[in-house]
């Protein structure tokens, strides 16, 4: 019986504190407004991250090492050697570029094909293009497959093309750290907006809380109320967030799409993920609890009813 009545209690607090938010609809809008502001940016900076990654393809897994052999090296000798490479356990593809495929990429690509042609010997080496797993693409281990194969009788020049993946992973990195820096900040901003509307609403029913104080209602059973109306504001400032960015990503998808397509890309404009939508409603509903009770912790303490 008691779980019943303090399930109606709090079934009452919040169709109170949702009727008390409906009777005020233009400064529950601004103030549902402002939070979703400030949860709507952090989720923006958040979705860069997401879409820089995949417009990018991930490459920065995608870590080549370039092994030239020496020119004197056969063909079933390098066919030998990409074999073992391939044996390595933190290795994930190897590509044989035969000489002879390489003179002819060349040829074509570079514009000398008359000059070239006039060579009565190919000077190119072959190459084992060598893919290390997604795992083992950091720079010790990038060291240690370069030692790997420059220790070979047959390898004249190992290449790591490490340097641009490390540049992109710092400027990742550089955007992580911004968006946890702003997800603080105006994390401690949404708390302010709850804490401070929820001040607000108990200096405008002082006189309410002191009856029900005088009636003996503690201070958990009158801040209940405030704590639902913090959730909501909080829960309705999340999903106004979301709502932003879902237009902001409609908006631009089409403009996206074209510029992609200039590039011969298909690369669709990404939304908030599933997962990342429920973070941003959560964040949004605890800050708003979280708000609402130190608002209403500290101003009911000196609320108390005249002798």
């Amino acid at each position: 019986m008691s779980l019943g009545v303090a399930g109606g209690w709090h079934m009452q607090a919040l169709l109170g504190s949702l009727g008390r938010l409906a009777r005020s609809p233009f400064a529950t809008a601004l103030t549902l407004l402002v939070i979703a502001l400030a949860l709507a940016l952090p989720a923006a900076l958040r979705l860069f991250v997401i879409n820089a990654q995949a417009a990018s393809g991930n490459f920065a897994n995608a870590v080549d090492v370039s092994v030239y052999l020496k020119t004197d090296v056969p063909l079933a000798k390098a066919q030998q050697l990409a074999q073992a490479a391939m044996a390595r356990h933190d290795v994930a593809t190897v590509t044989l570029i035969p000489a002879d495929q390489g003179l002819e990429d060349f040829r074509r690509y570079s514009g000398f094909g008359d000059a070239l042609a006039a060579l009565k010997d190919n000077p190119l080496p072959h190459v084992l293009h060598v893919r290390p797993r997604a795992e083992d693409s950091s720079a010790a281990a990038l060291e240690s497959l370069r030692r790997y194969f420059g220790a070979w009788p047959e390898v004249d020049l190992v290449q790591v093309d490490s340097q641009w993946v490390m540049r992109f992973n710092a400027i990742l990195e550089v955007l992580r750290r911004l968006l946890m820096i702003a997800a603080a900040l105006l994390g401690v901003g949404v708390l302010a907006v709850i804490g401070n509307t929820v001040r607000l609403e108990i200096a405008g029913r002082r006189a309410e809380i002191e009856v029900t104080k005088l009636v003996g209602g503690s201070n958990a059973f009158v801040r209940r109320p405030f704590l639902y109306a913090g959730v909501l504001y909080g829960l309705g400032g999340a999903l106004l967030a979301w709502g932003i960015i879902a237009t902001i990503v409609a908006v631009l998808g089409e403009p996206v799409a074209s510029l992609a397509r200039l590039y011969g890309s298909r690369y669709v404009l990404q939304g908030l993920p599933r997962e990342e939508v429920g973070i941003l409603v959560g964040a949004g509903a605890l800050l708003g609890w979280l708000g609402a009770w130190v608002s209403a912790a500290r101003h009911l303490r000196s609320i108390e009813p005249r002798a």
